[in-house]
Formats: C-alpha cells, sequence, structure tokens
C-alpha cells in the first residue's frame, strides 16, 4: 500500500480507468472519484463525487483531501475535445489544493522534443491526425499546457489497450512505442507505481507489453 496516498480518480468508469479503480481497491489505496453518471459505477470503493472535468469547481471538490491526481479521462464521442479544459482545472485545483502529484494517459500521438518515433508510431500519429484532428491538436496542447506548469506532472502515452486481467513484462521509452499493445491491468499498476516513482517526473513515456515488441 502507498504511504500515506489518498488519489483522486478522473475517467474512472472508462475502459482503462475501471483497472485502475480495481487495482486500488485491491490494494486498499483510498481514493476520490469524479463522476459524471454514478449509475455507472458498479465497485464498492471509493468516495463519489458528481460532476464532470470540463466543470472547474467539480474537479476542485474531487480533489480535496488528496495527495495525488490520476486520469484516464476519454473523449465523449460526438463532443469537443476535452483533454486540455480537463487539465488546466486539474492544475488550477492542484494549485489550490497544493497537490504536487497529477499522473494522467494520452495517445502515442503526442509529440515531445525527445521524440525518435519510428514507422510504425509516425504512421499511427499521422493516421490521428488526418482522422481526428481536432482531439489530437488538444491532446498536444494538453501535453504543451503540463510542460509550462510547476507540478511534477507524468504523461504516459499508450498504444493499443488489452480489457483483459492478462499480465506480461512491460517496457518503457522516452522517444518511441516500444510495442502496439498494453494489458489494462499494467497500465494500472504502473499508473499507481508513479505515485511515488519518481523517474518519470515531467516526462511522457511511451509505455506497451514486452509481448508485443516481437511483431513489430
Amino acid at each position: 500500500m502507498l504511504s500515506n496516498a489518498t488519489i483522486a480518480i478522473i475517467g474512472g468508469t472508462g475502459k482503462s480507468g475501471k483497472f485502475v479503480v480495481q487495482e486500488l481497491i485491491q490494494q486498499n489505496i483510498p481514493f476520490r472519484i469524479l463522476l459524471r453518471n454514478s449509475a455507472s459505477y458498479n465497485l464498492s470503493g471509493g468516495d463519489i463525487v458528481q460532476g464532470d472535468a470540463r466543470d472547474a469547481e467539480a474537479v476542485l471538490r474531487v480533489s480535496q483531501g488528496c495527495t495525488t491526481i490520476i486520469s484516464t479521462i476519454g473523449q465523449p464521442k460526438g463532443e469537443p475535445p476535452i483533454f486540455s479544459q480537463a487539465t488546466r482545472n486539474v492544475l488550477a485545483a492542484m494549485r489550490l489544493m497544493n497537490i504536487k502529484r497529477y499522473i494522467l494517459t494520452t495517445g502515442l500521438n503526442v509529440d515531445t522534443p525527445r521524440d525518435r518515433k519510428g514507422p510504425i508510431t509516425q504512421a499511427g500519429t499521422n493516421w490521428m491526425r488526418e482522422h481526428y484532428p481536432e482531439t489530437t491538436a488538444d491532446k498536444q496542447l494538453e501535453y504543451e499546457v503540463l510542460a509550462a506548469s510547476d507540478v511534477d506532472w507524468t504523461l504516459v502515452r499508450l498504444p493499443l489497450i488489452g480489457l483483459t486481467e492478462n499480465s506480461d513484462a512491460i517496457v518503457t521509452s522516452l522517444e518511441d512505442c516500444p510495442g502496439t499493445g498494453i494489458h489494462g491491468i499494467d497500465l494500472a499498476r504502473f499508473l499507481i507505481r508513479q505515485v511515488e516513482d519518481k523517474e518519470y517526473v515531467r516526462h511522457a513515456p511511451f509505455l506497451a507489453n514486452r509481448s508485443t515488441l516481437a511483431i513489430r
């Protein structure tokens, strides 16, 4: 169990967020969870806060009493991009609540100055730019907002997420996505470890399962 940690969870009912919540319950780590629709939450754990990540007051409420914020928020279908606004709200709440640690996920299409993307990762980036230009641009803006902030953030860039309880060794890189997939449970455990792990503070690592390296 993490020492003296209480986690604020945003996006906890999404495809990867569910694994994070389940793992927090399994590890007996206290958490608060922001929910647009509490009926979508069927787990017996955490303090529920009703609200939307695009609402600064809702983000402030879920952050109360927390030491870290973890976001696995997804893009609601048919709505304007939400990522940069949600992160601005998180950063504002962190300042008011004196929270230093922010851990969140994004796609492999986000670029950073350290990148040396290979052909597969670059092709995926180009595809997202072509087919989802607004969302891709907003995710890039989210990174720029983080980079300009003074908090201890970690932005985890992801390939395809496997929605299974399977587990395998993971590989990280700050330059290129090392594989084509990541198991949901391995992602959850990695995100939770970042609460106390300082290796990727103010960095945007790619994450993948080792078993997916051979098929790249």
